[in-house]
């Protein structure tokens, strides 16, 4: 089938129609039009968003309210999770499925998240977000990541359980903290490179740890990722510690990680250094914005929707420039595209006709408002909103 969707306006203002044809963009410019074309009032049209970091097993979306926890320590809010969860008897794929509606509302049509696997657990998360991948496989791009919330040394049997998620159908191997939790940070980074080679697979390893013991192992991922020869595969999430160090231990670790196309993911937050994404992004690293914890056990913050995450990420560096938006932006849709490797991105021929359409003039006015009412196409189909909204 083949649709015409005219009178929009892209990211630089200038008015286009895209044509979709076998769920991809068959034309996009200025010319692009027909008897049959659907007239989008003038919209600005973005590729759809991308969120690269959330944790869709453990949202609380939908359920009774729960308020945030206050602790010290990282182990202390692991260890709450686990008692709000055990407690919570709807099923991760039903809690996981409200959140993606919302997410698919607003625009966003491919997901990497996180998945909890471990010993009291083993893969009952996994096994419900394959459930889920399923379900949703025509509305919105799943990835998944095995993720050693508790520990992965630490715990016994979390290796094995690690292993088995990736048989399963588990695309990237997850680490976590590999000197703040496990405190064996070479047993960590060994048996997660190891596993991603073994399995074709990617990696994507929170790091919490602050200052010189953060940005070591930072380095050390970095040499690690080298070794493996899994250039452009890699993923550092949160990396605090990049905005603790100097100017010039930073610029080196920039051009190490520009190098090996490692990217990081930002969520943002306002109670801690974050990496620069400014300067990082100078560099040539990939630098994207995701959503982290949605309305869980964490935090009962987040709403699903990436264009606020950008604005979110724009607020936190105090950027206001036409410039400044436009890369905020990109970090919730090209820059998040290729920090997941998801293929076939974009607003140009040839590409996945997947994208979204917002009532804004352009990139400062779409973050500003954050208007509700878009239109999302996915596969060339209008899979969310309605025109005359």
């Amino acid at each position: 089938m083949t649709t015409t969707y005219s009178n929009l306006r892209d990211i630089d203002g200038r008015a286009i129609g895209i044509r979709c044809a076998g769920g991809t963009i068959a034309g996009i410019g200025p010319d692009v039009t027909g008897p049959d074309a659907v007239d989008c009032g003038g919209r600005l049209v973005l590729p759809a968003f991308v969120e690269p970091h959330v944790h869709l097993d453990k949202t609380l979306w939908g359920e009774a309210w729960q308020p945030g926890h206050r602790a010290a320590r990282l182990r202390d809010y692991i260890d709450n999770e686990r008692r709000v969860l055990s407690a919570n008897r709807t099923a991760p794929e039903e809690r996981a499925a409200r959140l993606l509606s919302q997410m698919l509302r607003h625009g966003t049509t491919a997901v990497r998240s996180h998945i909890d696997i471990a010993p009291d657990i083993g893969l009952a998360h996994v096994e419900a977000m394959m459930r889920l991948r399923e379900a949703w496989r025509d509305r919105v791009d799943l990835q998944f990541v095995a993720f050693p919330q508790q520990g992965l040394l630490c715990r016994p049997g979390t290796t094995d359980l690690v292993r088995a998620a990736m048989d399963m159908g588990v695309e990237t191997v997850g680490g976590l903290d590999p000197a703040g939790i496990d405190g064996d940070p070479e047993g960590q980074l060994k048996f997660v490179f190891d596993l991603a080679v073994e399995k074709g697979a990617g990696v994507d390893i929170h790091l919490h740890d602050r200052g010189e013991l953060g940005a070591w192992q930072v380095e050390r991922i970095a040499e690690h990722t080298d070794a493996a020869g899994l250039s452009g595969k890699v993923m550092i999430s949160h990396a605090y510690c990049l905005g603790m160090v100097s100017a010039a231990r930073l610029e080196k670790i920039g051009r190490r990680l520009a190098d090996l196309g490692i990217s990081l993911m930002t969520s943002a937050p306002a109670d801690t250094a974050v990496p620069p994404v400014e300067a990082l992004t100078e560099m040539g690293v990939t630098v994207c914005c995701g959503s982290d914890g949605i309305r869980d056990s964490w935090s009962p913050l987040g709403n699903g929707d990436m264009l606020e995450r950008a604005f979110l990420t724009a607020y936190r560096f105090d950027w206001n420039t036409d410039e400044d938006f436009r890369r905020a932006l990109g970090c919730a849709t090209g820059a998040a595209a290729r920090a997941i490797g998801l293929a076939g991105y974009g607003l140009k021929a040839g590409a996945r006709a997947d994208f979204v359409m917002i009532e804004a003039i352009n990139a400062g006015d779409a973050l500003c408002r954050r208007p509700s009412g878009r239109l999302v196409v996915r596969r060339g189909a209008v899979v969310a909103g309605r025109l005359e909204d």
